[in-house]
């Protein structure tokens, strides 16, 4: 028998088809083989993009919203620089409208029932602020808190903002008033010899002075106060909306974080005084004393009960609390300096300039001020004073809404929450009710845009508690609302009385500047 020494395999054999596997695994072999570092990532690349116009499309849903969104990015550059009128015209989109900026999908409520609905859905979702606040403002913050957690911390602040408490309080906010007025004056004067410059920072100054000293006192120097004011805005700079969710060395984040820690640290300091001086039976003169004294009454109470000594029920704290160190207590602080730095700055800045620009309107607050007073402007600040200015209260609630500090308050869907029958944000998307628009409700407030304080004495504004959003509403309404309406009374009062300035309108006076809260856009030369 013959041998055929030439056999050669049947795959080899140009005559016989290779099988099936075979040739699919050459077809892989070349396709694998024609990709090169570059074409692979083109296509990664092209494959994500699709993904992530997908995932917005399928979030937007039935809402308004762009069509499409730029790669990853969305609007980042228009909300790294908000323009107000950007944010009116999204208002008027719709009552529901839509963007997708970085990996956050963000549904905006402009409507007064849609923001309305949104602060009272505890349950669906909670506040939020940026990624990066979980390292500024530390993680286990009690803003951070949810459901009972928080109406149990909650509880425990109430007793701070008191009409007796925040009397307490009023003597120190008075002598900082009394000495920035003078510095007011040496600024104009003196150092630039009655030239009209920008007010707004010395506002922001003026502002943290006055709420470090109801919060913390004496315990804290002036150079301490000064220092947190001027790095104030690092910390604003950091939490704005859009922003790095992480911190890289010399950006926005990393100053923000390095004025935290430094805020942080000059708190701590303030606590461990306030303890001391509580110990040793010292009086309650700013917010930080009033809490560290419910904290030491609230533990002598314990260890009486627990020793079995007789206790009187009156003796019983209104709200018992556990013992914070000095670390929590800073954080709790910082939490009222961030509530109420940027948002009383804002209001405090429009005031003097609408004040100046409207004198009839600052004649009467000086002719009420004068006469609750009796003709004695140097008359001290109380309660029963302030509660007898009705139209320099109705100067400031119309600045808040006028102007409102507060424009959007951002929340996270903690689950989908079904917002309309129509509509369901899902999970982890950040849902903002927006203030601005019920507050401007034509409806509402006739002639919107135009400053008019009578409509909260003659007209009917003060009925219409549905649309007051300045505080928000819900189990998160602004725990110091009736402290900061009071501070700004308070200080625009007595500025009538003692000081006398002149706006120098600019063309962009009345445009507005988005930073955290509105400002005007010149920064208000006085």
């Amino acid at each position: 028998m013959a041998v055929n020494g030439s056999f050669a395999s049947p795959v080899a054999d140009a005559d016989y088809p290779a099988p099936l596997d075979t040739a699919i695994g050459g077809y892989l072999g070349q396709l694998y083989g024609g990709l090169n570092g570059y074409s692979l990532i083109i296509t990664t690349f092209l494959v994500l993009v699709a993904y992530d116009q997908f995932k917005y499309l399928w979030n937007k849903g039935s809402i308004v919203g762009p069509t499409w969104k730029m790669p990853f990015f969305g609007p980042f550059l228009s909300s790294v620089y908000p323009k107000m009128d950007e944010y009116k015209a999204k208002w008027a989109s719709g009552e529901l409208s839509c963007v997708s900026v970085f990996h956050k999908f963000v549904v905006i409520a402009s409507s007064r029932d849609m923001a309305r609905k949104v602060f009272n859905s505890p349950s669906f979702v909670k506040p939020c602020v940026v990624d990066v606040a979980h390292k500024l403002l530390r993680p286990d913050n009690w803003v951070f808190l949810d459901g009972k957690a928080h109406i149990d911390y909650r509880k425990g602040l109430n007793g701070l903002f008191t009409r007796q408490a925040l009397e307490t309080y009023l003597p120190g906010q008075e002598e900082v008033y009394d000495k920035y007025f003078v510095k007011f004056v040496e600024i104009s004067q003196e150092e630039n010899n009655g030239k009209p410059i920008p007010f707004m920072p010395v506002f922001r100054e003026l502002m943290c002075a006055v709420s470090c000293r109801t919060f913390v006192g004496h315990y804290m120097s002036e150079a301490a106060v000064k220092k947190i004011a001027n790095d104030y805005y690092n910390i604003t700079a950091a939490l704005e909306l859009v922003n790095f969710p992480f911190i890289i060395p010399y950006t926005r984040t990393w100053y923000g974080k390095k004025a935290a820690d430094m805020v942080l640290n000059e708190f701590s300091i303030c606590a461990a005084k306030s303890k001391a001086r509580m110990k040793a039976g010292g009086d309650i003169t700013c917010i930080m004393d009033g809490w560290v004294k419910s904290m030491l009454d609230s533990e002598n109470y314990r260890q009486k009960i627990e020793k079995n000594i007789p206790v009187d029920e009156s003796e019983k704290p209104k709200s018992l609390v556990r013992f914070f160190s000095d670390l929590e207590i800073a954080m709790t602080v910082f939490t009222f300096l961030f509530a109420s730095q940027d948002a009383t700055s804002s209001a405090s800045t429009w005031l003097f300039q609408l004040m100046a620009d409207r004198p009839e309107i600052l004649d009467r607050v000086r002719e009420e001020n004068l006469a609750v007073r009796k003709g004695d402007k140097h008359q001290k600040f109380s309660m029963d004073l302030l509660d007898n200015m009705p139209y320099t209260r109705a100067v400031v609630k119309e600045i808040l809404r006028y102007r409102p500090p507060v424009i959007m308050v951002p929340y996270v869907a903690k689950k989908s929450f079904p917002v309309t029958d129509s509509y369901t944000a899902p999970k982890g998307s950040m849902v903002i009710p927006s203030v601005w628009p019920a507050l401007h409700d034509p409806e509402v407030y006739p002639e919107p845009d135009v400053f008019d304080p009578e409509r909260w004495i003659s007209g009917s504004a003060e009925k219409a508690a549905k649309n007051w959003l300045v505080f928000g509403t819900g189990p998160h309404y602004c725990l110091g609302q009736t402290y900061a309406q009071l501070n700004l009374m308070a200080m625009i009062g007595k500025a009538s009385m003692h000081l006398d300035w002149k706006h120098h309108v600019t063309p962009r006076s009345e445009d507005i500047k988005v930073f955290a809260t509105i400002f005007p856009m010149d920064d208000c030369p006085l």
